[in-house]
């Protein structure tokens, strides 16, 4: 890791009608808009998703390198991210992000040793940390059946907690006030 402070520049613009354009240096052009829910047309990247995208990411980025540290062997990590938009005190800005994780590890893998490198993840994951809103972490570990390292029951388990909504049969669940 180079040393501190990182500086990050992006550029966006446009017009009055059309998307926003928003770049990086070396990176992809992205073309964004407002979501529907504040009458945009729903169907590219805004703020609002490239946050929550960013949330997710950062949370594995980060229990990559925690999990590197620990030597804590692992397969795969999956996480949804959810934001709540609303407004307090005549301010509009997200009030809560949840976090919910899946993790894989090989089998007979220390699943309480998981959760705490999950938890220790959560805590040190830079975006949530810069964030007004709290973070909530709803972490699922399971062992993989030793096939595949893709394992397909993170996707169900994904998609199931997702259409359960407030599941609360979860292994771990912490939050963090910012």
């Amino acid at each position: 890791m180079q040393p501190f402070p990182h500086e990050y520049t992006v550029w966006a613009n446009a017009g009055p009608k059309n998307d926003v354009l928003v770049r990086s240096a070396g990176l992809p052009i992205w073309a964004t808009a407002a979501p529907a829910e504040f009458d945009g047309p729903g169907d590219r990247w805004s703020p609002e998703t490239m946050l929550m995208a960013a949330a997710a990411n950062c949370l594995i980025l980060t229990f990559r390198a925690v999990a590197q540290a620990a030597r804590f062997p692992w397969q795969e990590l999956a996480c949804t991210a959810t934001g709540i938009l609303d407004r307090v005190e005549r301010v509009t800005r997200f009030t809560e992000v949840r976090l919910d994780a899946t993790l894989v590890v090989p089998p007979g893998g220390d699943e309480a040793r998981a959760l705490q490198l999950l938890e220790k993840a959560k805590s040190a994951c830079l975006l949530t940390n810069s964030l007004n809103a709290t973070t909530i972490l709803q972490a699922r570990v399971v062992a993989s059946d030793g096939q595949h390292p893709k394992d397909d029951r993170v996707e169900d388990a994904q998609h199931q907690r997702a259409e359960n909504g407030a599941e609360r049969a979860v292994h771990a669940e912490s939050v963090h006030q910012a």
